[in-house]
């Protein structure tokens, strides 16, 4: 029996009872639905991490303070971490090429009669390097054109290193705060008032717009006012507070090695102890883009191992149904069996047979399973907060998938038919 007609009879014994072909199928279905559901989600969470943390370079290191829980509150642990930890790191460790420093505080702007409330940025020289990759670009920005710092100056310029290291009172407004302090006015080479500093406004950015969808009602990027880090906490604050810091290391791959160096900088200057384990009582954190890449890839794959599990166990139900089902068959089939294997059929052929339904089963239930994950990712992107990403790859897997649950679970009902005796498969009634 050549294989275009066993393909021809298998086809017509699952034709012939359509509704228990339809209802063993159903287990495969789902199973191969949540398969590309899975992947899917899988896929997405991965790139929405890797998009979310894709403004930390490879060779940067973000320092901030570490806190504790005391009396029921996070306070800061030992000392903190200061304007001066930053300025003299790059003389003090040799991995270190820059580091930017920045601070904030709610303050009150005026000009004249207008006044506005706002989170005030205390930033170094370089922190418009920054704000290219925090998901934000200029309004009407041509698509897939590449921009630069220079390109956020709407009017004036920004402060310089000079200014930042001599603390002087300048300032630069973000597009929404001048127009709320300046009613449309130039406020370049004016002065504001910050609280009960005078400064003077020697900058305007343009108008910006997130790339970021999920960011568009978080937080406005026009909403800002940057002055030099040291002016901030020379003129806001009555105590310094601690700052934040990201650190650029000279080579990406001896960032663990720079890391070495800034804890044991750190640690000298802050004096950190011991405790009686023999561990350092670091009253800083600092992490890097593969320490939180790592962190939320892993609560990914967690996430995608319970999705695993779900179609397995789909799978393994389809896979049983397909298994009864063939078994039933068999049994109905036996004197069919007897009649092939008397007038000279082989084992194989009728192997070949009854497996070839079961993965013929299991095959239309995988198509159909594609199209309904297919279907199905919206809704589970969805509950996902939007991320879901189908690669071309996950189609071919989730259709081999389905094969092997036919294969697997198909090949001990078509050897039992095959082993049957002929003679007592003619006599069965």
């Amino acid at each position: 029996m050549n294989l275009i007609n066993l393909f021809r009879s298998a086809f017509r014994s699952v034709a012939a009872n359509k509704l228990r072909t339809l209802l063993t199928m159903l287990g495969v279905v789902i199973g191969v639905a949540s398969v590309i559901a899975m992947l899917a989600l899988g896929n997405g969470a991965r790139a929405a991490v890797d998009s979310t943390f894709q403004f930390l370079g490879a060779n940067q290191i973000q320092i901030g303070q570490r806190n504790s829980m005391q009396d029921g509150e996070y306070k800061p642990m030992g000392q903190k971490l200061t304007y001066q930890d930053g300025l003299n790191m790059p003389d003090a460790v040799s991995l270190v090429k820059r580091v930017e420093i920045s601070a904030s505080k709610n303050i009150r702007a005026r000009f004249g009669r207008n006044t506005v409330e706002i989170s005030a940025s205390g930033v170094t020289a370089d922190a418009l390097e920054n704000i290219t990759n925090q998901n934000v670009q200029p309004v009407n920005w041509p698509e897939g054109e590449t921009f630069a710092a220079k390109d956020f100056m709407g009017e004036g310029r920004f402060f310089t290193p000079e200014e930042v290291l001599t603390g002087a009172p300048v300032c630069v407004l973000g597009h929404q705060t001048a127009l709320d302090l300046f009613a449309g006015d130039n406020p370049v080479g004016e002065t504001i008032w910050i609280e009960r500093t005078r400064c003077l406004v020697i900058g305007v950015l343009v108008e910006m717009e997130s790339t970021d969808v999920k960011n568009l009602y978080k937080s406005d990027p026009n909403q800002v006012l940057m002055m030099p880090v040291s002016t901030l906490i020379q003129t806001l604050f009555d105590e310094e507070p601690s700052v934040y810091m990201i650190v650029h290391v000279r080579d990406a791959e001896r960032i663990d090695e720079a890391k070495q160096q800034i804890s044991t900088y750190l640690r000298e200057r802050h004096q950190v102890q011991k405790d009686e384990t023999g561990a350092y009582l670091d009253d800083f954190d600092m992490t890097t883009r593969k320490d939180i890449l790592g962190q939320q890839q892993e609560a990914a794959r967690t996430f995608s191992l319970l999705l695993a599990a779900m179609a397995t166990v789909s799978l393994v139900v389809g896979g049983i149904g397909i298994m009864n089902v063939m078994l039933v068959s068999v049994t109905e089939r036996t004197r069919e069996i007897g009649v092939r294997l008397a007038v000279g059929a082989k084992q194989k052929d009728i192997v070949f047979q009854f497996l070839i339904e079961a993965i013929l089963i299991s095959l239309i239930g995988g198509l159909v399973g594609i199209v309904a994950g297919i279907l199905v990712i919206p809704l589970a992107a969805s509950l996902n907060n939007g991320v879901a990403l189908l690669l071309p790859g996950s189609i071919p897997l989730a259709f081999g998938v389905a094969l092997l649950t036919g294969v697997l679970f198909g090949l001990y009902p078509a050897m039992r038919a095959a082993r049957l005796d002929p003679i007592e498969a003619l006599r069965y009634e």
